[in-house]
C-alpha cells in the first residue's frame, strides 16, 4: 500500500515505519521540519534508502495535504507527548495535538485515504474500575491529555460527519528502544547504566501497564487492515499492571544492580494531575483485529524490558542521552 506515517522520525513512529517498509509498502515518512535537516530516528535507520522522508509540520494544512497526495493509509503519530511540558506549554499542545490532527483527518478525506489516529492511554485518567474498558469515563488530567482527548474526537467526528475510514488506536504504555529518557524505564536504565546506584524518581505508587514497542507497532498495523476497527476506539495494551517501584526494582534486578531510589519533587506531577492507575483491557482488539500481545505478563514484562536494556546499555546509544539531567 502507499502510506504516510506522521511523527515517523520518533520512538513508535520510527519502528512502525520499519515494520510498514520491511513489509513491502510504498512508506513516506512526514518529519518534523527542522534547521539541521535530521530524520530524527529514521537516520540510524537501515531503512534509509527504502523510504521517502517529507520533512513539515502537522500544524500546516498545505504542508499535510501535500504529504497526503498518492496516499492509501496514513498512520498518524505526529503529536507532542511530554506531560510535564504541557504545564508550561499547553498552548502548543493544543495546536500540535488537536489542529494538526484535524489537519490530517481533512488531508485524508479530500484525498480519499483511511486513518489510523493514535491516542494515548492517559485520556482515562486515573482508572475507576479494572481492567479499563474502551468505554470507561474520558478524564483530561493534564493539558496533554486534554488535547489527546480532543485530536480523538476530532478524528472520530470526521468519521461520523463525513464518512472518512478512521480508526483509533489507543496504547497504553510503550516502552523500548529509542524512548525518550524523561519516560520512566529510560531514566531508570539510563541513570544505571550511567553508573548511578541512587535513582532518582518521583511518585512510585502509580501502576502502568507497559508495552513492548514490537506490541504496539503490530496492533497499530492490525488496526491499519481490520475493516471492523473502522469508527472503533481500541485499546492496546498487555493487561498486566505494575508499580513503578517495582518496575525499578526489576530493571536493578535484570541489570544486577544495587539500587536506591532517591525521591525527586521536580519530577512528581502536580497531585489531581497524577494518573495513579492503568491497566488495559485488549478484549475488543482481540475481538476486532485478532491482535494479541507477545509480551504480556511479568515474563513478557521483564523479556521486553531486557531487549531495552541491551539497546540503552550500546555506549552508542546512551551517549544520546543527558542521563545526569531531568529534562521535562
Amino acid at each position: 500500500m502507499k502510506i504516510l506515517v506522521t511523527g515517523a522520525e520518533g520512538f513508535i513512529g520510527s519502528h512502525l515505519t520499519e515494520a510498514l517498509v520491511a513489509e513491502g509498502h510504498d512508506v513516506r515518512a512526514m518529519v518534523l521540519y527542522n534547521y539541521a535537516g535530521s530524520w530524527g530516528w529514521l537516520e540510524q535507520s537501515t531503512i534509509r534508502g527504502d523510504v521517502e522522508v517529507f520533512l513539515g509540520d502537522v500544524r500546516d494544512p498545505f504542508g499535510v495535504a501535500q504529504a497526503m497526495a498518492g496516499r492509501e493509509l496514513v498512520f498518524h503519530l505526529a503529536a507532542l507527548i511530554g506531560i510535564p511540558y504541557s504545564y508550561v506549554a499547553p498552548a502548543s499542545y493544543v495546536e500540535t495535538n488537536v489542529t494538526g490532527t484535524l489537519n490530517v483527518v481533512q488531508a485524508a478525506r479530500e484525498a480519499g485515504a483511511r486513518v489510523v489516529h493514535t491516542s494515548t492511554s492517559e485520556v482515562y485518567g486515573t482508572a475507576q474500575s479494572v481492567p479499563i474498558g474502551e468505554d470507561h469515563p474520558i478524564i483530561g488530567q493534564s493539558p496533554y491529555s486534554a488535547s489527546k482527548i480532543g485530536a480523538d474526537h476530532i478524528a472520530l467526528s470526521y468519521h461520523r460527519a463525513f464518512g472518512v475510514p478512521i480508526a483509533v488506536a489507543r496504547p497504553f504504555n510503550t516502552y523500548g528502544p529509542r524512548q525518550s529518557n524523561r519516560a520512566v524505564i529510560p531514566t531508570i536504565i539510563s541513570q544505571i547504566a550511567s553508573g548511578e546506584r541512587a535513582i532518582k524518581l518521583g511518585s512510585l505508587t502509580p501502576t502502568r501497564d507497559f508495552n513492548y514497542v514490537d506490541d504496539t507497532v503490530q496492533g497499530l498495523r492490525t488496526i491499519g487492515s481490520a475493516e471492523a476497527a473502522l469508527g472503533e476506539v481500541i485499546n492496546l495494551g498487555s493487561g498486566y499492571e505494575i508499580s513503578i517501584a517495582d518496575t525499578a526494582a526489576m530493571v536493578g534486578e535484570i541489570m544486577n544492580a544495587d539500587i536506591e531510589i532517591v525521591y525527586d519533587g521536580e519530577r512528581v506531577r502536580p497531585e489531581a494531575s497524577e494518573v495513579d492507575r492503568l491497566c488495559a483491557a485488549n478484549d475488543k482488539a482481540q475481538a476486532l483485529t485478532g491482535w494479541q500481545p507477545r509480551y504480556k505478563g511479568r515474563e513478557g514484562l521483564r523479556q521486553g524490558l531486557t531487549k531495552t536494556i541491551e539497546w540503552f546499555a550500546d555506549p552508542a546509544n546512551l551517549a544520546r542521552y543527558k542521563t545526569g539531567r531531568y529534562e521535562i
